[in-house]
């Protein structure tokens, strides 16, 4: 079925910077430096100006990103990560990549990010690094677990995947922790054309590591000191991010518009919504709701060619890819409970105030259809 209001429509954010898209390729075409290049090294001194650190390193995805952030901490094998098991499967898949194991913590249910009162009593003398999700959109609560890694002696790693432009206090994502790591699928707040990824850090050493790690471990070509990785970013993707990159905090700017209009419409429905912690600006990349007829509410919403998504049905720990960490359900029972209710609303800079009228309309009949049928 076709959707009347799409879950992203990257059309009218496209043909809204067409003229601009289309200079920046040209320009990467006429040089002819597809991989990294000019591009990318432009993109990568602007990305770590806005994030407010030293260095940004370019890669080809988000989990890319994560997978070389690990080995440049020094996680390997038989070390223990510690995340929440509410996140898209990539922040376990780069731990387990690398050998390590991962160590799952519950989440808050209010903000959905990972509950830091858990962290320390998860440590163990095999753990090596913690990843904070900052899921949604909104950062995870950041200082305790800053005090903590240093107190411990960790290595505090942040998924910023979906966060781009957030800030917590003040500080924006990825310029918090030893490193961040994003994500710029298309989807996202700053989305490419294709894949791409990038680490933040403001350590030096592990700047000149990643940088590096990405394009096979060469210290000089056809010279490598370790294992590489073919990870570089392209250079049609990094001239599309620098153009996307300028318009970065107006659609941040419109997606809280959107996401207060949300609030205030569905504010008084049976609906649980979305929170914005104090002190942390969220940037609302997914506007998500919770209800037990989860479902239900879903076809209704698909039935009006609307379209929803749900982000994540199944915590990781569930996955059967990782049942041999033997986890049964109950063991986080915060994060099951998100992700048996979540449902993904519409959400971006170009959608109408007509149509979320009308997405919030039909929540609304079908919320009380529902009250109305149980009396």
């Amino acid at each position: 079925m076709s959707h009347e209001i799409p879950f992203v429509d990257l059309k009218r954010q496209y043909a809204s910077i067409s003229d601009e898209i289309h200079a920046a390729i040209d320009s990467v075409l006429n040089e002819c430096s597809f991989a990294s290049g000019p591009a990318v090294a432009g993109f990568e001194a602007e990305f770590a100006r806005y994030c407010g650190v030293r260095h940004c390193i370019g890669v080809n995805s988000g989990t890319s990103a994560l997978h070389l952030a690990l080995i440049a901490c020094g996680v390997g094998a038989g070390d223990e990560v510690i995340t929440v098991p509410m996140t898209f499967v990539a922040t376990a898949w780069a731990i387990s990549y690398v050998g390590a194991r991962p160590v799952f913590v519950d989440i808050e249910p209010d903000t959905c990010t990972m509950d830091v009162i858990q962290v320390e009593r998860a440590i163990t003398p095999r753990t090596r690094a913690i990843i904070p999700v900052h899921l949604y959109g909104q950062m995870a609560q950041m200082d305790p677990l800053v005090e903590l890694c240093e107190r411990r002696g960790l290595a505090l790693i942040e998924d910023a995947a979906q966060a781009h432009g957030a800030l917590d206090r003040g500080r924006s994502a990825g310029g918090v922790g030893r490193v961040g790591c994003f994500s710029f699928y298309p989807g996202k707040n700053l989305g490419a054309y294709g894949e791409g990824g990038a680490i933040t850090t403001n350590d030096d050493q592990i700047a000149v590591r990643l940088h590096r790690l990405r394009d096979h471990a060469q210290a000089k070509r056809y010279y490598h000191d370790e294992l590489g990785f073919n990870y570089r970013m392209d250079g049609l993707q990094g001239a599309v991010l620098r153009v996307k990159l300028r318009h970065l905090d107006a659609w941040n700017a419109a997606r809280r518009q959107v996401a207060i209009r949300y609030s205030i419409m569905l504010g008084e429905t049976a609906l649980t919504l979305p929170q914005e912690a104090e002190g942390r600006r969220h940037v609302w990349h997914l506007y998500v709701v919770r209800h037990p007829d989860r479902d239900r509410l879903r076809n209704a919403l698909t039935e009006a060619s609307i379209a929803t998504g749900l982000h994540y049905p199944v915590p990781v720990h569930l996955q059967p890819a990782y049942a041999h960490l033997g986890h049964r359900v109950g063991d986080f029972p915060v994060a099951e409970h998100v992700g048996y209710e979540c449902l993904s609303l519409p959400i971006y800079p170009e959608l109408l105030e007509p149509e979320q009228d009308r997405i919030a309309q039909i929540l609304k009949q079908e919320l009380d259809c529902q009250v109305t049928s149980r009396v």
